[in-house]
């Protein structure tokens, strides 16, 4: 059976075709992994997501709507369960209302190529920080620690640690397009360009 074109394997997954099933998994799951995992950046979130994804189409396949292509459906399936057990993980974190309403406007327009491939760039520049800068961005913005717990952690000044996320800003402000500035939110919390400060210590 010719299960490579969409409309085929729409239908016999609808009609609950385990082999069809089977098709769609080997097809997209190591591509969907890797999508997972430039979302979360940890291996086990990843496979989770994916495992989710998978299982609710099957489970929906009666329902199943697509009107791009698989590929499309499944990549947006990914980004949202990516958004469901972000919210779950982060609980430790004031989630707002309008912080989610940001992320929906900075992707709603962007196919998930585009998608994926800014994700990319984001975090190869945050990789090219210059390590002290690095180091306290990665603590402050994915840890979560205020810079007094920064300070403490790696033996420096919280005026030091101020200085390292404040160059680490600049940098990205200057290497980042407009466009995939905002994909900070997606990767590490609520951030604000205009004030990098904008999180209460203790």
């Amino acid at each position: 059976m010719n299960y490579c074109e969409d409309s085929f394997l729409i239908n016999r997954l609808k009609e609950g075709d385990e082999k069809a099933y089977v098709y769609l998994i080997d097809r997209y799951n190591k591509r969907l992994y890797g999508y997972a995992l430039s979302l979360s950046d940890n291996r086990a979130m990843a496979e989770d997501i994916l495992q989710n994804v998978f299982l609710r189409t099957w489970e929906n396949r009666r329902q199943l709507y697509i009107t791009s292509s698989v590929q499309n459906y499944l990549f947006k399936s990914v980004y949202n369960e990516f958004i469901n057990q972000y919210k779950k993980n982060r609980s430790t974190m004031v989630l707002e209302k309008k912080y989610y309403e940001t992320l929906d406007n900075i992707t709603k327009d962007m196919d998930d190529g585009l998608l994926e491939s800014r994700i990319k760039q984001l975090k190869k520049e945050i990789d090219n920080l210059p390590p002290k800068c690095r180091e306290a961005f990665i603590l402050s913005r994915k840890e979560g620690l205020t810079n007094i717990e920064i300070s403490d952690y790696l033996n420096i000044s919280v005026k030091t640690v101020e200085s390292h996320i404040t160059k680490a800003f600049g940098i990205l402000r200057k290497r980042l397009a407009d466009k995939s500035r905002p994909l900070l939110f997606l990767l590490l919390g609520k951030v604000d360009f205009h004030n990098p400060y904008n999180r209460k210590e203790g």
